[in-house]
């Protein structure tokens, strides 16, 4: 290596030939490598003569393509070959012993071939050939009609939005690109591919971290251990994005103390997606700013804080500057992926403000119609929660972040002013729902969950009306599916498109039960090898010599009941549930006629040491000689490791305590590739579990003791697998194949498969949530943004008078005999509206079956007419038609009214009657 570069003297002209050094290592670089005399030989430095020599900064050279092979390097830079199997292939065809090497990344193969190779693959027609046909296929992808342009052209008056930006603060895209600690992650990856795939013109905002999460290693005695390896974004497949000079784009953001925090801005395009990602760790920041963008959820409270704010307010800066730089079109519409991005509407706010010239609840409003916020937690404690002076000390004063904002309306809108709220801290989901005017969670029963953790936002509202809707999580199939699965089902289903609706999924019965039994056994003795090589890297990690492992050649039974379990490792999920009777689980693994083995993975949080605890004590069950070759735990859970399993285990575990699991998606990436589904039903399994497509665990949830609970369920689990599943699977028919368990997994196919896909998900969010956002958006904003200002005045006006309002008298009217099916039930009220009037609310009859807390069961709302008027009353009319027979109740209410709210529930007020009286007319609903 020239000295120069060591020395930053050598050109860093964005082509990533060196990458300069910061300069307190080129001024030492320097002193200790004096000019040798004349004809003298230079010496080498003491710490170049030591035995170790350690890095004390990496760069990456690039390789230089001969010009016929130029496309290469544009294939590689765009991270469709992460799912786009020809692409990998051409990757291959380059030299098969550097690509498994790389670990399956173009970017890093480029660098490692040699030259001699490149100059004879640029005179091989058949390769340039296939090259060529690679690169028009991407040019296809990138240009061609999609399912969004159709989706636009079908309503023209009232088209989707003309762009999203997307903000999560991590991504699960390739393990090329290590940028994810887990399912939030990797939804966001799968999230963009997805839109990639369907055209949506999506931009995703994140950050670049230095160290990504961790690299997961264990002791001799099968503790935890954490690595941070570096990155040179350089080295990834990433562009710098620059101004009109070539300058690199800087963001930068004001904090206390008169620090400014600047951040490159780097652009990864994934398919037709670009990704931005904000970087500090450069040399315009002071060296404690560097670190802001160093790990994936680490560091102190002030930290986190720091790369929230950054995520958040320079996110949509850095949106701003790549629209300018590329003219994409600007988002219409803003998806915060959890809380950790919800500081993006205050720099929104900060923009109708200064741009727009609205007051701040305004421009509230005006945020709050385009945006979209996802809740994926289900338990307080996994929100982001900051101390309420650290927040206020960063937007009070001249060195505010965001200028302009007065801090106590920045403070309210992260504040937990309801009951069981703390007033020390500031909420970044509470604030993020307060921006949001469309809220959802990851599955059905996450949705229900989050209505009632988040009750306390809607007072006066039963948790069933809190207007927090819910879209459930998919995968994307192409990146999780494996090839063989794929071919597969191309056969069967020759046109792809047909996927898209269950008819096509049917189609998968069709074919032959030996050809699908020999892919799962294909599959499985995959996994088999991939968990012996990663098995023994592990054991020489820990200390062991090679020739203490020959025992790892016989770990595991490609013919063996594979069962699979990871994922990341708090409490509620559980890792340990199966070492509850270790006995009787070893018998079940070792049956001689019945045996099964078990494949584990998973990454505790480093400050976690509960969950590193666990990680130890399955590992010291696995190392036990009499079951090893039985049960693993592989150390340094990602996606390849993720893709290996999902594709190779016949059933996926997944035990958390129900209903703390939001989604999870590794069980449906295990059903598309032909595994049955093990599982509490939570999350996503709660929702699509038939009683044939998988296996439901028993739940005790009225059990109060935890100990007790996982004792139950923990011999649920046994049971399921001792006399349901390890029976299905070895039950073969004479042509050795397992007749009903084939059957089984056909049917999970056909059963799930059209709806645990991205491309599902992804539609979802467009047409219910970002079409609808882009359409409040845009009467919002039309007009010089008269209806933001119209909607915050009607808002002030409404909470005002709203203690004026009441509900003075409500009767039903005498039938001709008792009410019946079919018939209708009259309901009048008189109702006092003090400063409002009839057009500024909604007089509502909700009338349904009595639960046995006297609270009306799905309720039939129906809307009153304003009929007459003295004075303050106001009288209103209207039938209920009767659908159910049973004991019934009834109430009525009053709700505000205006044509901008997304949901009536929205302003969070309500009037229902007095407490009812003996008859019990008058009831809150549920």
């Amino acid at each position: 290596m020239d000295i120069a570069c060591l020395a930053g003297d050598a050109p860093d002209s964005g082509t990533g030939l060196c990458r300069r050094l910061p300069l307190r290592y080129r001024v030492l670089s320097r002193r200790i490598s004096p000019k040798p005399a004349p004809g003298a030989r230079a010496a080498a430095p003491h710490w170049l003569a030591s035995r170790c020599v350690k890095a004390i900064r990496r760069f990456t050279v690039r390789t230089v393509l001969p010009d016929e092979l130029a496309p290469l390097g544009r294939l590689a830079a765009n991270l469709r070959w992460a799912w786009h199997r020809a692409t990998r292939e051409v990757f291959a065809a380059v030299d098969p012993d550097v690509w498994a090497a790389s670990g399956h990344d173009p970017y890093r193969m480029l660098g490692e071939v040699d030259t001699d190779r490149l100059a004879e693959l640029s005179a091989d027609p058949d390769f340039l050939a296939r090259l060529r046909a690679a690169e028009a296929d991407l040019d296809g992808y990138l240009t061609g009609r999609r399912w969004y342009d159709e989706h636009r052209d079908a309503d023209p008056g009232a088209p989707p939005p003309a762009a999203v930006a997307y903000f999560s603060a991590e991504y699960g895209l390739t393990s090329a690109l290590p940028q994810y600690s887990g399912g939030l992650g990797i939804l966001a990856g799968d999230h963009l591919k997805s839109a990639s795939d369907l055209g949506v013109p999506l931009i995703g905002v994140g950050l670049l971290y230095q160290h990504g999460y961790f690299s997961q290693t264990l002791s001799p005695e099968g503790w935890q251990l954490e690595e941070y390896p570096a990155i040179d974004p350089r080295g990834l497949p990433m562009t710098q994005l620059r101004g009109p000079g070539g300058e690199p784009v800087r963001i930068g953001l004001e904090l206390p103390g008169g620090l400014v925090l600047a951040a490159h801005v780097w652009v990864v395009d994934v398919g037709r997606v670009p990704l931005l990602l904000l970087d500090a760790h450069h040399e315009g920041n002071p060296p404690e700013l560097r670190g802001v963008t160093d790990r994936l959820y680490g560091g102190t409270t002030e930290h986190r804080l720091r790369q929230e704010l950054l995520l958040g307010v320079g996110g949509v800066r850095a949106v701003r500057a790549f629209c300018a730089a590329t003219g994409h079109p600007e988002p219409e519409v803003f998806h915060m992926n959890e809380g950790h991005a919800g500081f993006l509407g205050l720099e929104r706010v900060r923009e109708y403000m200064g741009e727009g010239g609205l007051a701040f609840g305004e421009a509230v409003e005006a945020t709050r119609a385009g945006t979209v916020f996802t809740t994926h937690t289900p338990v307080p404690a996994g929100i982001d929660r900051f101390p309420r002076e650290l927040v206020e000390r960063h937007f009070s004063g001249d060195a505010s972040v965001v200028s302009g904002l007065p801090a106590h309306r920045v403070l309210e809108l992260g504040a937990e002013d309801y009951p069981d709220g703390d007033p020390a801290v500031f909420n970044m989901a509470v604030m993020g729902m307060r921006l949001a005017q469309r809220v959802n969670g990851v599955s059905r029963l996450h949705g229900a969950v989050s209505r009632g953790m988040f009750r306390g936002l809607w007072p006066g509202f039963d948790s069933a009306e809190v207007p927090i809707t819910s879209i459930t999580n998919g995968v994307h199939a192409r990146t999780w599916v494996a090839e063989e699965a794929q071919e597969l089902a191309r056969r069967l289903v020759p046109d792809s498109g047909e996927f898209a609706a269950a008819d096509g999924w049917r189609k998968v019965t069709d074919g032959s039960e030996a050809e699908l039994w020999e892919m799962r056994r294909t599959l499985r003795r995959r996994l088999v090898d991939d968990v012996r090589a990663r098995l023994r890297r592990s054991w020489r990690q820990r200390g062991a010599s090679e020739a203490e492992l020959g025992w790892v050649d016989d770990v595991l039974d490609p013919d063996v009941l594979t069962i699979g379990f990871a994922r990341r490792v708090p409490s509620y999920k559980r890792l340990t549930l199966m070492l509850r009777d270790r006995e009787r689980l070893t018998r079940m693994l070792l049956h001689p006629e019945r045996p099964i083995q078990i494949v584990i993975a998973g990454k505790a949080h480093p400050a976690d040491e509960g969950g590193k605890r666990l990680i130890q004590e399955i590992v010291r069950f696995t190392d036990d000689p009499r079951v090893r070759h039985r049960i693993v735990f592989l150390p340094d859970y990602d996606m390849a490791l993720a893709g290996s399993l999902v594709q190779g285990c016949d059933v996926w575990l997944n035990n958390p305590l129900r209903p703390l699991e939001a989604c999870g998606t590794s069980g449906m990436k295990s059903a598309l590739n032909g595994g049955l589904n093990l599982s509490v039903r939570d999350g996503w399994w709660d929702e699509w579990f038939d009683g044939s497509n998988g296996w439901a665990i028993p739940t005790a949830d009225g059990v109060a003791d935890t100990d007790r609970r996982d004792a139950l369920e923990a011999a649920a689990l046994y049971d399921l697998v001792d006399e349901q599943v390890a029976p299905l699977f070895y039950d073969h028919d004479e042509g050795g194949l397992p007749k009903r368990w084939l059957e089984m997994v056909k049917h999970t196919v056909v059963s799930l498969g059209p709806k645990v896909l991205a491309t599902r998900m992804v539609q979802d969010y467009v047409t219910r949530l970002y079409r609808p956002a882009a359409l409040s958006s845009r009467a919002l904003l039309a007009s010089d943004m008269d209806g933001a200002r119209e909607l915050a005045a009607w808002k002030r006006r409404v909470r005002r008078a709203w203690p004026g309002v009441r509900i003075e008298h409500v009767e039903v009217a005498d039938g001709a005999g008792p009410p019946q099916v079919g018939g209708e039930f009259a309901v009048g009220a008189t109702v006092v509206l003090g400063d409002l009037t009839p057009a500024d609310v909604d007089v509502q009859v909700a009338i349904g079956r009595v639960s046995a807390d006297d609270r009306i069961v799905d309720p039939a709302v129906t809307a009153l007419t304003p009929e007459s008027g003295e004075g303050p009353l106001v009288r209103y009319r209207g039938t209920v038609p009767l659908a159910r027979a049973g004991t019934c109740g009834y109430t009525v209410r009053i709700l505000p009214r205006h044509p901008l709210l997304a949901d009536p529930a929205e302003v969070g007020l309500v009037v229902v009657p007095a407490p009812p009286d003996a008859t019990g007319t008058a009831m809150p609903l549920r």
